[in-house]
């Protein structure tokens, strides 16, 4: 969310930015909030006006008694009484005019990076960089759910009578592998000084308002019948939302988490749910990272966050690139985001495994997290969020690129600790 005052002295550039989201339509919302804003503060002037003569005329009603001027007295009450009812009014009208400009703030989206390529949706997002070289064998590779099925890995057919399509069961050494990625992944983030966390996995309403616009809450979030809960999509959601109301100090700051949550998503929209695979499923599980920091801060925070993970995909002998999210496939609060693609040998081309976003202050300004500078002044802070690994997708390239011709996966070194020292999964039919 925007800051009202910036809005009101740039609406110019509130719209432009707008427009480079390709979100035209919410252009008015501008003018809109502008006209609200003044309107809230025309009330609060009156109110503080109002006061003022309650307490002036409440202080003469005193000496106009000990006078004998009775009557006069009386009027005098009765315009305290009159001040009172106005009061109430003004009062209610100014709290449903701020609930109206809130709900159309959060609607605005956050100003992008100059940086950010301009395109309408995710087909001009842009290759920035690439690492590691990218091999397809002259042998074939089968697709990730028949490699899976090969070990006796996966069952979705039992998943789906269990409880329905978007769903699976991982076994045997494909779900021992599941959870040995997610334990480096732990591991590896906590070496970078990341404190390890696990937090709740459903959050109110209020919360995930705070973390997200409301198109993503609609597309995304489960929420539990006849209760103010939420299934989380995401640890982010509830990690940033463990600091909601909170003001911090200047030398508490960064906080850099690393959390373990599953993660449930309803997936509306265009991409739907896999039906064969597990690429886009209603359930995963996922290591998470998340900073929150000084705004001067954020810039140097996203650059080490994305490369953390080009560092531990490499490490797990997977080719990997950066891939700049352009203006349109921006969510509204990010104010830049990349994607971090793995290599898939099987498709001969790469596919989303990481997404790393800066915030910047509009995650922070809805969940009033600010902190205390040493001169006593408070700010809002930046936030800003990446996947470290989310499988089963990251099994995908996991296994694409580590499988040998006679059906084995080999396990790289790092992993060999977290799958008791084997070298290699072997197929159960050999």
């Amino acid at each position: 969310m925007l800051d009202i005052k910036f809005v009101r002295e740039n609406p110019n550039i509130v719209k432009e930015n707008i427009k480079k989201k390709f979100q035209d339509k919410k252009i008015p919302l501008v003018d809109e909030v502008i006209s609200l804003d003044k309107e809230i503060r025309d009330l609060k002037l009156k109110g503080d006006l109002l006061r003022q003569e309650r307490n002036e005329t409440s202080s003469l009603i005193g000496s106009l008694m000990r006078d004998g001027k009775k009557d006069e007295a009386m009027s005098k009450k009765e315009r305290v009484v009159d001040i009172n009812k106005e009061l109430v009014d003004i009062e209610k009208s100014e709290e449903e005019k701020s609930v109206s400009l809130k709900e159309k703030m959060m609607l605005i989206p956050n100003i992008i990076a100059d940086d950010v390529p301009i395109g309408e949706d995710d087909s001009k997002n842009v290759e920035e960089s690439s690492f590691g070289e990218t091999i397809v064998p002259k042998y074939e590779i089968p697709y990730h759910s028949d490699i899976m099925a090969s070990f006796n890995g996966l069952d979705k057919e039992a998943a789906g009578r269990v409880s329905g399509n978007g769903f699976y069961y991982l076994m045997g050494d494909i779900a021992r592998l599941h959870s040995a990625v997610l334990a480096y992944a732990r591991d590896f983030m906590i070496d970078k000084g990341f404190t390890y966390c696990i937090p709740p996995y459903m959050i109110h309403g209020d919360a995930v308002n705070g973390v997200m616009s409301f198109e993503e809450k609609e597309n995304m979030m489960y929420k539990i019948e006849g209760e103010d809960l939420y299934l989380i999509g995401t640890s982010e959601h509830s990690m940033i939302a463990r600091y909601k109301d909170q003001i911090l100090n200047e030398s508490d700051l960064p906080i850099t988490m690393t959390s373990y949550s599953p993660c449930f998503r309803k997936e509306v929209g265009a991409h739907g749910i896999e039906e064969r695979g597990i690429y886009r499923i209603h359930q995963f599980e996922k290591q998470e990272m998340v900073v929150i920091c000084k705004p001067e801060d954020s810039d140097a925070w996203y650059d080490k966050m994305w490369n953390y993970s080009v560092e531990l995909f490499r490490s797990l002998d997977i080719p990997v690139r950066k891939l700049v999210c352009c203006s349109g496939d921006l969510a509204d609060l990010k104010y830049r985001s990349c994607d971090i693609e793995a290599w898939s040998p099987r498709q001969k081309k790469y596919f989303e495994v990481c997404s790393c976003s800066n915030l910047t202050d509009a995650q922070a300004r809805r969940l009033a997290i600010r902190y205390r500078k040493e001169d006593g002044e408070k700010e809002f802070t930046h936030t800003l969020n990446n996947t470290v690994v989310a499988p089963p997708r990251m099994l995908i390239a996991f296994l694409e690129n580590n499988y040998q011709e006679d059906g084995s996966v080999l396990i790289p070194k790092v992993l060999q600790p977290y799958m008791g020292g084997k070298d290699r999964l072997v197929p159960n039919n050999k």
